[in-house]
């Protein structure tokens, strides 16, 4: 029976970039430049904008209009003086030249770098993104094929479930509220936090996680976690016509259900990476 082994090479690290308080400079002020704005801006970064006013997009413009973390000079890249003090370099211009000078100058600084549409000067590939609230899902190429990472982000997206940034967004805040209750790093406790928020992601539909209040929430930590048990919606005061299915188990004997083992790892991850940026 042949045995399924994966390429060790060919591929790239795909990484959640911490950009908070951060400075990008992004050179350009076109179609493409606008998106790479507001990625950033997305990512809570400061960004210096290099580009002539005459060849900014309607988005761009939107932008420089009201957002303050926008400083804007109207211009072309003038030198190695326009990266003093910049954490990254985003290119987004029509003069490979140009492009290309800018990203030598980057890499003698060590500065990762992002050129548009030339693989080759780029440190890091901008992928097709799925956005709803904290949950963030990258499609790459690998800077092979962005309209076929586009196809591919469509077709994921639709399965991904209606309220699954909500349902993020109130696990984060029930994990925060546990922390509370029950502190510490590793050991016995933080293994228990751990398999209980599993146990709560896997218990529960994600409509039903995105329902949570933070009178839910007490209740759930009394009723649940100080008693290593999950209870239904029903009982924390919560009404949704799927929870007729959800019956209150002990937290030691809980499987991961296959179904929902995609959706809880979403849930759980991006639950523990949102906490972990505060």
């Amino acid at each position: 029976m042949a045995t399924y082994t994966p390429s060790l090479s060919g591929g790239s690290l795909l990484l959640a970039w911490q950009l908070k308080d951060k400075t990008v400079l992004i050179i350009g002020g076109g179609d493409v430049a606008s998106g790479r704005i507001e990625s950033v801006l997305v990512a809570d970064a400061r960004i210096t904008l290099i580009a002539p006013r005459a060849g900014l997009h309607p988005l761009t413009k939107q932008f420089l209009d009201t957002c303050a973390r926008i400083t804007y000079h109207d211009r072309v890249f003038a030198g190695p003086q326009d990266l003093e003090g910049v954490d990254m370099v985003l290119t987004a211009i029509d003069d490979v030249e140009v492009s290309r000078q800018i990203c030598a100058l980057c890499r003698e600084r060590k500065i990762p770098v992002n050129v548009a549409d030339i693989p080759p000067s780029c440190d890091f590939y901008f992928g097709s993104q799925i956005r709803s609230g904290p949950l963030q899902i990258m499609i790459s190429t690998n800077g092979r094929s962005p309209k076929l990472a586009n196809i591919i982000r469509k077709k994921i997206e639709g399965c991904i479930p209606e309220h699954a940034g909500e349902a993020i967004e109130k696990v984060g805040e029930l994990r925060s509220k546990l922390k509370e209750r029950a502190p510490g790093v590793g050991g016995e406790v933080g293994k228990r936090r751990m398999r209980w928020m599993v146990d709560v992601c896997s218990s529960w539909d994600m409509d039903e996680l995105a329902l949570l209040d933070d009178n839910m929430m007490a209740r759930l930590l009394d009723e649940g976690w100080e008693k290593n048990t999950v209870p239904r919606i029903q009982d924390l005061g919560g009404h949704n016509k799927k929870a007729a299915g959800v019956h209150s188990v002990r937290a030691s004997s809980l499987l991961l259900p296959t179904a929902l083992g995609f959706v809880a790892g979403i849930a759980c991850t991006a639950a523990v990476l949102l906490t972990r940026r505060h």
